[in-house]
């Protein structure tokens, strides 16, 4: 899994070196677009991005437009992360290429191999949210 990672990390920061993000910042992107608005807490445990490198990144993107933060209603304690409307532009642009990148890497596979794949890795990703590796 570690191989995998580091190469297709390695291909997606090829890809996104013209726009200027990174692969954690187009991934808290995908989040926020994917879910919406999320605490910080929420965002590193989706991202699965440790909250001081996150933290790092939050501040990257809010200087760069891509993302804005609000006092959360319930809580004044929390931030609560939106997209901003560069980011969901950036978003839009970035990631058919990022989704193109997958499918090639998945090409192989049947739709059967393909579907049963993403199941098992939300498995072990559900499994890794729950222990402390």
């Amino acid at each position: 899994m570690n191989r995998i990672t580091a190469r297709y990390n390695r291909a997606v920061e090829e890809e996104l070196r013209d726009t200027g993000v990174s692969v954690i910042q187009m991934r808290v992107l995908a989040v926020l677009i994917e879910h919406g608005p999320q605490s910080v807490n929420n965002l590193s445990v989706l991202t699965v991005i440790k909250q001081s490198t996150l933290s790092r990144a939050l501040d990257q993107m809010e200087a760069a437009g891509l993302i804005r933060r609000r006092i959360d209603d319930a809580d004044s304690r929390i931030r609560i992360i939106h997209a901003a409307s560069a980011g969901r532009e950036l978003h839009r642009r970035v990631w058919p290429e990022m989704e193109r990148m997958q499918a090639a890497m998945l090409k192989d596979l049947s739709s059967d191999e393909q579907r049963l794949l993403n199941h098992l890795l939300t498995r072990v990703l559900q499994t890794i949210r729950h222990h402390d590796f």
